[in-house]
């Protein structure tokens, strides 16, 4: 079988995933809430139709409910769903619980959002030379200090890590060595690779691209061509590519989150839920870098391809809160939007990021002393 291509295949790299991350915190802390569909989100008939889901339980999913889906479409596929409001500052503290257990095997840690992360262990505290046996130390250090599952993924490189936490959820610890690469990626469905979203996968099977055998027969020239730049990143990708490291020390200028809308949203309530649901992202991955901003920025592009940016900025750092973030970026909404706008796509990113360590701190120079 042909070996991978790649120059690092000495690394061992572990992607931890928690399963169902916010549905199973309220599952442990609500008990009355298991084996019942369960979506993290505001209750739809409380809110006038308004809100996003977060995430959802493994009994709602069967339903078809996932992330990002409104509240209100939640609701019409599963009436009988327990909807509760998120608790992000529970899931954070939660979240920084398990990174610290994290940091007892290794500092070389890339957090992803809240529930998932890329450990790098070729070289642990512990001095495990398996990294199998660091993944199921880890799977239990978690249950037994938060009674909370998690699956894991080991390989070579994040991206087969990534593969292999997904291949076996939840509680599942998955491996892909070097030698098994080509194999695996080989069999796997085009619709399971890492960055192959719902737009792409009906020009694959255009294409006849069914499987990873399939594309490992594109040229590269043919994937550019059909693809732009993610088709050179396929191309490395099926050969069992990617030399991106754990990015440990990186330094975020900063942190946003956008979507491509199609079909275009075009009620104001449409942009409300996804403007809700932006927001929430954004304070998930801000909390997890520790860092907040001054300065808020909304970005959105029209149907006829107009892309307009409008940003808000504060003398003190903006309180790290999903609700803020959706008001900031609502009023600036208002500011700009024209009647009958059709909106193609909605963006919120943090910018003028400090680590929380460092806070602005106001003096009374003047007043009662």
């Amino acid at each position: 079988m042909p070996q991978p291509e790649a120059k690092y295949t000495q690394r061992k790299i572990i992607h931890v995933d928690m399963d169902a991350f916010y549905a199973s915190i309220e599952e442990r802390d609500h008990p009355q809430f298991k084996h019942h569909p369960l979506v993290i989100a505001k209750d739809p008939r409380k809110t006038g139709g308004r809100g996003v889901v977060a995430t959802a339980n493994y009994a709602a999913r069967r339903h078809g409910i996932h992330s990002a889906m409104s509240a209100n479409e939640a609701l019409k596929l599963c009436p009988e769903a327990i909807f509760q409001t998120p608790n992000f500052p529970l899931y954070r503290e939660v979240s920084a619980q398990i990174h610290r257990i994290f940091h007892e095997y290794t500092d070389k840690i890339e957090p992803v959002a809240f529930d998932e992360a890329y450990l790098d262990v070729t070289e642990n505290k512990h001095h495990l030379r398996s990294a199998v046996q660091v993944a199921h130390e880890i799977q239990a250090e978690i249950y037994d200090q938060t009674h909370l599952t998690c699956s894991t993924g080991i390989s070579y490189n994040k991206f087969l890590a990534k593969e292999a936490s997904d291949y076996r959820k939840p509680v599942g610890v998955s491996v892909i060595l070097p030698e098994d690469a080509h194999d695996f990626l080989m069999a796997l469905p085009i619709k399971r690779f890492r960055g192959v979203g719902k737009k792409t996968v009906p020009k694959m099977y255009d294409l006849g691209i069914q499987t990873g055998a399939d594309l490992y027969q594109r040229s590269q020239l043919a994937l550019i061509h059909d693809f732009g730049k993610f088709g050179y990143v396929l191309y490395q990708r099926v050969r069992g590519i990617d030399e991106r490291p754990v990015a440990y020390l990186r330094e975020r200028k900063s942190i946003g989150k956008e979507r491509t809308y199609g079909p275009p949203l075009t009620t104001a309530g449409e942009v409300e839920n996804q403007l809700t649901f932006l927001a929430e992202r954004v304070a998930q991955a801000v909390a997890q870098k520790q860092r907040h901003g001054k300065t808020l920025v909304l970005k959105l592009r029209t149907s006829d391809f107009t892309t307009v940016t409008k940003r808000v900025t504060r003398d003190d750092f903006i309180a790290n809160d999903a609700t803020t973030y959706y008001e900031l970026a609502w009023e600036l909404y208002q500011s700009v939007a024209t009647p009958d706008e059709q909106i193609r796509l909605l963006g919120i990113t943090i910018t003028g990021l400090a680590s929380q360590t460092f806070e602005n701190v106001s003096l009374p120079l003047w007043g009662d002393q």
